[in-house]
């Protein structure tokens, strides 16, 4: 049978240790150091602890009070193991809360154990008592004239020591590296450390992961998984060991930095370090105001980077001997880090949508235009792969249809009604949808006049880019706030190969388009680092009831609404800034390097190819003779 008390007992260590001393085989009590407005966080610890004849007593005190506030009648001579975890854990935090925390808050826990005649101090310190010692830091090293740089390192320091300056109790020393989660379920309690950069990482994942990044020599770090420290006290503090004994609960010797980033790259997808320069990283003591922006924006605090490259190579070779034989081993950083990042980006990410980007499955996905051709088989499809779509049209009637159709499969489906031409209508309709999570904007019309005969209908052009360009502009910039809070947003423009052909009597259409597509590629640039991208669809001619109404279409080659709702899908994942055709990037090639060429084979298409506006179908065309006039008329140009 074997009693403890415990400080820190609710923390992230804590939790876990009292978690091992509950489970081991002898009828354990432990008493807890709890303040009074903590009891809350105990209670939901508490139901955790759940071993063979355990007790967890909660005991009301506080680390700040002499003597931890604590009247130690009834603990005098039972308690076999004091272990002090409570301290302030944070580079943020001032000089005067670190001071408070982890010194006073030590010589409390000293002046306790006396009290009660505790039978022996487990004091958890840090590797931080080693400041910028520069070299090989064993367990018998403490004071080397090593200086400290920041509040909570000079106070680690202190609080060690004022444990080995006391001969009242028995003691041990702990000191753990940088704890991260749990090797085996990444299970972490709040962003430290390594996690500082992960936000970076994933956006550097929008890269090739091939890309060989070089980079300066990054130095040392020194991180360890929490279990692998519990799992480690709670075999150490039961076995037979003089009073003064340390332990480096630490990787064993050097650990690069730059192993700990490719770990964490290869987890995310990113580019790893493939070289280094032979040119160490300056060590850094203070951030500018410029760079410190630059940091806040990834959510790095600036108070972190200094103590990022540790100077010191820790000895844990005595540790090792200790654990010799009870089946704790370190596992390597490299082994465990896809964990740390997958419980990260489920629990701990602000912007965790990026994990698993190219995955449909539970996406909130706004179709426009979607009660009828390329929008309806785009929703159909998307329903397929498991997203939550939301149809957007006029027709309510067709949407309902296509809803019915989109259920029948097994996936959800929801009905939005709106005039995307109306300013307020769209504003109901982003409030109606709420956070989103992509959105594909696929309404619009098409107007096939001729230039010379629209001299006197502007109306034409200012109705097109009311449907093709200021209705999913005002859309994308409603929905826009929601998906940059998130740090995650996939918007896809279907536009048209129209823009790589300069299709002759498209110039509204083109025109709209061509806004459109501007626009995403503009804001994608703004956006990239906010986890918002953009993909315009440059979609052929699609057998659509758009075309229905032109009869020289009747027996033009046309793809399938199926068809063009792939090339959609395909837009939806990945990177890519362009979904075409190889056609239209052919005409795009034609464009650049024969411009001339070009422009008159779409003329000569332009000519022999009659009007559909209905003005013009009277005149008689005469396409061998327009055909004819094309091509003589530039010869006989150069012969004058």
């Amino acid at each position: 049978m074997a009693t403890y008390f415990v400080t820190g007992a609710t923390g992230f260590l804590g939790r876990r240790l009292i978690e091992r001393l509950v489970a081991r085989p002898d009828h354990t009590t432990v008493h807890v150091l709890v303040r009074q407005q903590s009891m809350e966080r105990f209670a939901a610890a508490a139901a955790r602890w759940v071993g063979p004849g355990a007790r967890v007593v909660p005991v009301i005190g506080d680390l700040t009070e002499p003597g931890l506030g604590v009247d130690p009648t009834g603990l005098v001579g039972v308690v076999d193991h004091v272990v002090h975890l409570g301290a302030v854990y944070d580079f943020t935090a001032s000089d005067e809360v670190n001071r408070v925390a982890n010194v006073e808050g030590t010589r409390h826990v000293l002046e306790f154990a006396a009290a009660i005649n505790a039978g022996l101090l487990h004091h958890v310190s840090s590797i931080a008592v080693a400041g910028d010692h520069r070299g090989s830091y064993t367990e018998a090293d403490f004071d080397l004239g090593q200086g400290h740089h920041s509040p909570y390192h000079a106070t680690k320091f202190a609080a060690e020591k004022h444990v080995r300056a006391q001969d009242a109790v028995p003691y041990r020393i702990y000191r753990p590296a940088a704890v991260v989660g749990d090797s085996r379920t990444g299970e972490m309690d709040k962003i430290d450390g390594p996690y500082y950069f992960l936000p970076a990482l994933t956006r550097l994942a929008r890269l090739p992961a091939a890309l060989p990044l070089v980079m300066p020599d990054l130095g040392g770090t020194n991180v360890v998984p929490v279990d692998y420290v519990v799992d480690a006290m709670a075999h150490l503090m039961h076995v037979k060991a003089p009073s003064g004994t340390v332990y480096h609960l630490t990787e064993n010797g050097r650990q690069r930095v730059v192993d700990v980033f490719n770990a964490l790259a290869g987890a995310v997808g990113a580019p790893k370090i493939r070289a280094t320069l032979p040119v160490p990283l300056p060590r850094v003591r203070r951030i500018a105001p410029l760079p410190g922006a630059i940091l806040a924006e990834f959510g790095i605090p600036a108070e972190v980077l200094p103590h990022m490259d540790l100077p010191t190579v820790f000895d844990s070779s005595a540790t090792v001997a200790a654990l010799a034989g009870s089946g704790i081993e370190l596992p390597s950083f490299a082994s465990y880090a896809p964990a740390l990042v997958r419980y990260w980006a489920a629990n701990l990410d602000p912007e965790r949508s990026w994990l698993n980007a190219d995955s449909l499955t539970g996406r909130r996905i706004v179709v426009t235009g979607a009660s009828s051709g390329i929008g309806r088989a785009t929703a159909l499809g998307v329903g397929k792969r498991g997203a939550v779509v939301l149809l957007v049209a006029r027709r309510q009637a067709e949407l309902e249809s296509v809803r019915a159709e989109i259920e029948q499969v097994g996936a959800t489906a929801s009905v939005h009604t709106c005039d995307l031409t109306d300013a307020d209508s769209v504003d109901a309709l982003v409030k109606e949808l709420g956070v989103v999570d992509m959105l594909i904007n696929n309404a619009g019309r098409s107007i096939r006049r001729a230039v010379h005969l629209s001299v006197d209908r502007l109306h034409d052009y200012e109705r097109t880019m009311a449907l093709n360009y200021f209705a999913p502009l005002r859309l994308t910039l409603g929905l826009l706030p929601g998906m940059r809070a998130r740090g995650f947003g996939r918007i896809v423009n279907v536009t048209t190969m129209g823009l790589q052909t300069d299709t002759p009597r498209f110039s509204a259409y083109l025109a709209s388009k061509g806004a459109l597509e501007a626009f995403g590629r503009a804001a994608g640039r703004e956006l990239l680092a906010d986890g918002v991208t953009f993909c315009s669809v440059r979609m052929p001619l699609v057998r659509t009831p758009m075309i229905g109404a032109t009869d020289v279409y009747k027996g033009i080659p046309a793809t399938s609404p199926e068809k063009a709702a792939a090339l959609v899908l395909k837009a939806l994942s990945g990177g890519r800034e362009v979904v075409q055709r190889p056609e239209g990037f052919a005409m795009e090639l034609l464009r650049v390097f024969a411009p001339g060429l070009s422009r008159q084979v779409l003329n000569i298409a332009y000519r022999v190819t009659p009007e559909s506006a209905p003005e013009a179908r009277t005149r008689a065309e005469r396409p061998l003779a327009v055909l004819a006039t094309a091509l003589v008329r530039p010869v006989w140009r150069r012969l004058r």
